[in-house]
Order: structure tokens, then C-alpha cells, then sequence
């Protein structure tokens, strides 16, 4: 029965627009704290910019977005990944569908119009986001975001985001659940850049230090809810993956000349 109703287009539509409704009532009764504290500030001097943040971290990201930006989401054009899109749209998000994968999957998917179509809407002056890792290999950053960063030449903004009050999925990428009346932790890394004539090491290490700080943020944004032994865990494992990243900083953007 569950097949039958999930290809509906009413009842994807009411389980979007319910997601919305939900997520934004549990947004609303968060105690939110943000690291750095001038997030917006230094965020808004790169603008437009490419966000990330690994899958099952996702649900409340679209509430990052002030009223002034621009944003567009990568989903996946699965029929599950419908109530996703509707959701985000609700919340006043674009979707670009399509997703990544490996190999020849990557085009089947439309992992590759939605690419071109996220670095069109960066050169328009569009927010993107996306989540970092490839659909079923959870915590491991893929090459798409850097990918992305290199033909667009913007800055990519990783974030983590979580609550003290959650239920953890059991799917692939074990999804937080978020539950209303808790406390919110929102961290950002310090960004990361990749040259335009990138080659594929330079990938690579773009992609290790989108990683590296992916891990560090995850981990830094746990402890401020008050999950020290799973910040402890995943500290360490950040640190195991700084020792192999090579560093790709992002570089403040020079401020813009003002007339006058």
C-alpha cells in the first residue's frame, strides 16, 4: 500500500508541506547557538557561496537562510526524494534535482545537468547547497562539492548542525530526526576554496580538507549540546583525517570598493 501511495502526487505534496510545518515548528523552539558568532558576517562577504553539510544533517539547514539570500538545493530526483523537494520549497528553497554517485551512475542520476545548473545559478549570484557525501557511503566527502567550487571559482562553507533532542534513523546515512524544545548548536567551518585550473590532486586535497573540517564542526557542534563522548569520538576521528589533509584555507574575499 506504502508504494502505491508514495507515487501519488497528493500525498507527496501533504507529506512535504507537513515536513515544512514540522521542522519549522521545531526550529521555533530551539535554543540556537552559533559558532563563530559573526557567522552571517563573514558568510555575507562571500556570497554567493556553496554550503555543505553531510546527509541525515540536512532537515534543518534551510532555516540558516536569511530573508535577502538566494538558495537553491541539490535533491536527489528519487521518488522518495520528492517530499524533500516540496519540503524545501515550502520553506522557501529551491530544488536543482538530480544527485551524485560513482562511475557511470553519475549521469543516470542527473548528477551531471544538475551540476551545470548549480554552477549557472553561482554565476547568477544563487546560494547553493548540497550535501558532501555520496548517497550510500555516509561521512565521506565525494569530489562533487569541490567539483563545483573549482568550475564556479566560489568558496565552499561547510556546517554542522545539531540538537539536543533527536532520534537517530536507522537508514544508510542515520538521519537525525529532530524533536522540538531543546537546544541547537549551528558550527561552521572556516571554508574552504579551490583554484580554478585545479588538477586532480589539488582535488583531492580540497576534498580531504572539506573533510577534515566537516569532521571537526560535527564534532565541535555535538559537544555544545551536551554529547561530550560522541564529540570526544568524533574529534578523534577528525584529528586521524587531519593528518593526511593537506590544507586548502579560504581566504577572506577582498571587500568590495565603494563609490564616493
Amino acid at each position: 500500500m506504502w508504494r502505491r501511495l508514495r507515487t501519488s502526487p497528493t500525498v507527496r505534496t501533504v507529506l512535504g508541506r507537513s515536513m515544512a510545518s514540522y521542522l519549522r515548528f521545531v526550529w521555533r523552539t530551539q535554543r540556537v547557538v552559533m559558532e563563530p558568532a559573526n557567522l552571517y558576517e563573514l558568510a555575507d562577504a562571500q556570497l554567493p557561496m556553496i554550503l555543505t553539510f553531510w546527509h541525515g544533517q540536512h532537515f534543518l539547514t534551510p532555516f540558516l537562510v536569511r530573508p535577502y539570500h538566494r538558495a537553491k538545493v541539490m535533491i536527489s530526483r528519487s521518488a522518495d526524494a520528492d517530499v524533500n523537494a516540496i519540503a524545501a520549497e515550502a520553506l522557501g528553497i529551491g530544488a536543482v534535482r538530480g544527485s551524485g554517485a560513482q562511475g557511470r551512475d553519475f549521469r543516470t542520476k542527473g548528477g551531471f545537468n544538475a551540476t551545470l545548473e548549480m554552477i549557472r545559478h553561482l554565476s547568477e549570484g544563487t546560494n547553493v547547497a548540497m550535501t558532501a557525501d555520496v548517497p550510500k557511503i555516509s561521512r565521506v566527502a565525494g569530489l562533487g562539492v569541490v567539483t563545483i567550487a573549482k568550475h564556479s571559482g566560489r568558496p565552499i562553507y561547510p556546517v554542522a548542525i545539531a540538537t539536543s533532542r533527536r532520534i537517530i534513523a536507522r537508514s544508510w546515512d542515520k538521519s537525525a530526526i529532530h524533536l522540538p524544545f531543546g537546544r541547537a548548536a549551528v558550527v561552521a567551518g572556516d571554508g574552504v576554496r579551490v583554484p580554478t585550473d585545479a588538477g586532480p590532486e589539488e582535488l583531492e586535497a580540497a576534498r580531504r580538507e572539506l573533510q577534515r573540517q566537516l569532521e571537526f564542526a560535527t564534532a565541535r557542534a555535538e559537544e555544545l549540546v551536551g554529547r561530550p563522548a560522541e564529540a570526544r569520538a568524533l574529534a578523534r576521528k577528525a584529528a586521524a583525517a587531519a593528518k593526511s589533509a593537506e590544507p586548502a584555507p579560504l581566504e577572506p574575499a577582498p571587500a568590495p570598493a565603494r563609490n564616493g
